[in-house]
């Protein structure tokens, strides 16, 4: 298609005339449309990246059509592990290599022309940026949010670095899936937990994805329980004091049950010879799971007075706590398997019958029913002093530091004295020294100790200081991103009130949702902090939280195991074969990976069959929020229908002048169906299903064929607008050609839709609201009383929808909210 549908020209014309630049404080309704931005990679973007942009630059463009001033800018999570193994590898500064992937990704992003406002970008790595970072970091140091401690962190020896919990999933890396071990390290870790009940009242009021938010909750994990004290036996002062949910269990414990990272153990390791600490330090190694160490000491049950051993149990070690647990084999299959397995004999305490559980074997709990028997022998416990009711969290403090050069540095000195002195405001930015080996030492400490002349310096009278030589994770720049992008260019400030109180909340914040329980949980965190200090009026950074799925694609492997790449697969018979060869390849579908050589990118795609083609493609393969296989096949198509779009317009002189006038009804079955099809694209943005608005636009063009004359005059601008936001090269291309300018803010058009009565909107049989605008179309008129009603559906689980054309739509929910 002429100049790639049109993309040098427009994409040009929008640059020159800053057509997509936010205006802070205009007197127009804002609107904040924001994706996650992207860590940039050397790998560049792939079609999965583009989904979540493309939908989220069709709102954005929308939005501007309505009357709003978007806010929708973009920039780059730049701080991170690869830039760094790269600079290892090579010795080339992660500074340059992170400059080279910007770029390379900004070039693909504009590619596909997403609107964005590239006069706000930011980089995360800039000194203009992480200087706020530390002066961010700086305020929650000052409120005791910020402390040092000893840990046994996870310590990948691939990476090179200390992860956090989070980024471990059983002994494994998260990134790169790498083995990984427990190292005892000073680390600096954040009070999260300080903020775990106003993170789990928060998410209350906010409009996310269900299960996100129950990700959250459970790995917040309030709980509420007691703590009981065990006496260890022969050390009469030495208590371990367990947390129990179900302390009505307690007289079927054979055991306590410890973690590695227990400090019990730590203190045991000093004085236990040197086989059973190499056992211990084994404990620590996921493949051994499950498996348990008997101590050799054992704690006195405070309820008979027996005594019963004490062990580590591995699967309580894994996940890197200091746990403890009481073990109740007949209450907890795998405190059962792991009796069996350490050969601990076991007690009935449940019995279980048609009348419910009682409890036996359990002195003055007999006969009693499991909630009765909580409540009497918590009564028990904290009136003889052996217990104390509390509420505790699954949720640990956030490890904060990690010992690689390519992150924010600490804005903290040591003194002579090893005291920690916060550096002054006036000190910032403290900017990263040039060293020449970026790999940490072989104990894990920080290739920044290696930059001697930059560790040490001195306060403002002459005294010696020692610069802190952690950086922070890559999780830090990210934690307020959003912010900045209200107030780019402050050089005061991080930015100033008045931005902050005219964009407010991010009204709708796209990407995946493998961040639930790290980015959205730490950005809320630290929210929440800078509302504290004062720094915000709002207590939430994001209103809306869409997650977008996941593109899938084909992956294939030869009989040895060997990846095989995409282009060097042929079906042949509905079976996969490497080419030019009778070798049979094992084909599995999997997220696209650069490992795998199931990688997409877009550049081509949009070379051969154009930029819109590709938007419009990328859309229509399914529901945005739903995972989609990659199937270049259905491309052809949509080349097709914006090729019958264009030819409509091309044509419509020589239509006006020879075509035969139709009857008026055929005009005004045309009218309805352009009714019905702007009904449903506007439907498509309550749902962000954009394959259902392509599909009606496309099934429209069949019959705006039929009566071109009709269409080019009373339908055919309103048409155009509503295909802008998908196709916006060849629309911007059309408007021109009808003589108009400025398609990009011109107004929506409205569907004029006459209805013969009311339908009626309920919520488990319950009468809530109208809908004026009943269509008699299902999924349109589900979907505008959906979001007509969407405040009293909140926090409620839709699991059928009774629906009768212009009459009644019942919402039934397994709750009631």
């Amino acid at each position: 298609m002429e100049d790639d549908q049109f993309r040098t020209k427009w994409q040009s014309i929008w640059a020159e005339n800053n057509v997509f630049v936010a205006d802070n404080f205009s007197e127009k309704p804002n609107y904040y449309v924001l994706d996650m931005f992207p860590y940039p990679s050397g790998n560049g973007l792939h079609v999965g990246h583009a989904v979540g942009y493309i939908g989220t630059d069709i709102v954005a463009r929308k939005k501007r059509m309505e009357g709003f001033n978007v806010l929708h800018p973009m920039g780059w999570d730049a701080f991170g592990l690869p830039a760094e193994q790269y600079a290892i590898k090579t010795g080339v500064h992660p500074a340059e290599i992170t400059k080279n992937n910007c770029e390379n990704f900004k070039r693909q992003l504009k590619l596909m022309g997403l609107s964005y406002d590239w006069n706000r970008e930011i980089d995360t790595s800039d000194t203009k940026y992480y200087k706020w970072t530390q002066f961010l970091f700086l305020k929650l140091y000052e409120r005791g949010l910020v402390y040092e401690k000893e840990e046994s962190v996870w310590w990948c020896e691939e990476l090179k670095t200390v992860l956090a919990n989070e980024e471990v999933i059983d002994g494994r890396s998260e990134r790169g899936d790498y083995p990984c071990i427990k190292k005892p390290l000073k680390q600096w870790v954040m009070r999260i937990t300080n903020y775990a009940d106003r993170l789990l009242d928060g998410l209350d009021k906010l409009d996310w994805p269900e299960s996100v938010k129950k990700m959250q909750r459970e790995w917040i994990g309030r709980t509420e329980g007691i703590d009981i004290d065990f006496r260890v036996l022969g050390e009469a002062e030495k208590i371990i004091t367990v947390f129990s949910v179900e302390p009505e269990t307690i007289y079927g414990a054979n055991a306590i049950m410890l973690s590695s990272e227990h400090p019990y153990v730590k203190s045991l390791c000093r004085s236990l010879n040197n086989e059973i600490r190499i056992k211990i330090s084994k404990m620590q190694d996921a493949e051994f799971c499950p498996e348990g160490l008997f101590l050799e000491h054992y704690v006195l049950h405070p309820m008979t007075g027996k005594k019963i051993p004490i062990y580590i149990a591995n699967y309580l070690s894994v996940d890197g706590k200091e746990g403890a647990a009481i073990s109740v084999p007949d209450a907890d299959k795998k405190v059962l398997e792991f009796s069996q397995l350490m050969k601990i004999g076991c007690i009935s305490i449940l019995e279980s019958s048609q009348s419910g559980t009682k409890l036996i074997n359990s002195d003055f709990l007999n006969g009693l029913s499991r909630a009765e028997a909580r409540e009497r022998v918590t009564l028990y416990l904290v009136k003889n002093n052996i217990g104390v009711k509390r509420v505790r969290y699954k949720m640990r403090d956030w490890l904060f530091s990690r010992q690689r050069y390519w992150g924010e540095p600490f804005p903290l000195y040591r003194n002579s004295d090893g005291q920690v002195i916060a550096a002054d405001y006036s000190e910032l930015p403290i900017e990263l020294p040039v060293v020449e080996n970026y790999s940490p030492g072989s104990d894990g400490a920080s290739p920044l100790q290696r930059a001697k002349g930059w560790v040490a310096c001195e306060d403002t009278t002459g005294n010696p200081l020692y610069r802190v030589t952690d950086t922070m994770p890559g999780w830090a720049g990210s934690c307020w991103y959003y912010l900045r992008f209200m107030d780019p260019h402050n050089p005061i400030q991080p930015f100033s009130t008045q931005s902050t109180e005219y964009w407010n909340q991010v009204d709708l914040y796209v990407g995946g949702a493998a961040h639930a329980t790290m980015h959205l949980l730490y950005a809320r965190f630290w929210h929440k902090v800078l509302f504290d200090v004062g720094l915000v009026s709002f207590d939430e950074p994001f209103k809306k939280l869409f997650n977008q799925g996941l593109v899938t694609a084909d992956a294939f492997k030869d009989a040895t195991g060997r990846v095989v790449a995409v282009d060097e697969a042929e079906l042949r018979e509905g079976k996969y074969w490497l080419k030019n060869t009778n070798e049979e390849l094992q084909v599995y579908n999997t997220k696209m990976s650069k490992s795998l050589l199931n990688v997409v990118i877009p550049d081509n795609l949009i070379q051969e069959y154009g930029v819109d083609t590709f938007r419009i493609y990328m859309m229509f393969m399914g529901p945005l929020g739903q995972n989609k296989k990659w199937d270049i096949k259905g491309i052809k198509g949509c080349a097709r229908f914006l090729n019958r779009v264009m030819n409509i317009f091309s044509d419509r002189k020589q239509t006006i002048a020879h075509q035969t006038r139709q009857s008026d009804l055929s005009y005004g079955s045309l009218e309805k169906a352009w009714e019905r099809t702007l009904s449903k694209v506007d439907a498509s943005f309550i749902t962000l299903n954009f394959n259902t608005a392509i599909a009606a636009f496309m099934e429209f063009i069949n019959e705006a064929e039929k009566s071109k004359e009709f269409f080019i005059e009373r339908i055919g601008a309103d048409f155009v607008k509503a295909l802008c936001p998908f196709a916006p090269h060849i629309c911007s291309e059309i408007w021109e050609s009808l003589g108009w300018t400025n398609i990009d803010y011109s107004e929506w058009p409205k569907v004029n839709v006459s209805t013969v009565m009311a339908t009626k909107i309920y919520i488990n049989g319950k009468y809530i609201d109208d809908l004026v605008g009943g269509t008699g179309e299902e999924q349109v008129d589900i979907g505008h009383a959906r979001f007509k009603v969407n405040d009293a559906l909140k926090d409620r689980s839709i699991i059928k929808v009774i629906y009768s054309p212009q009459k009644v739509i019942n919402f039934l929910c397994n709750n009631d909210g």
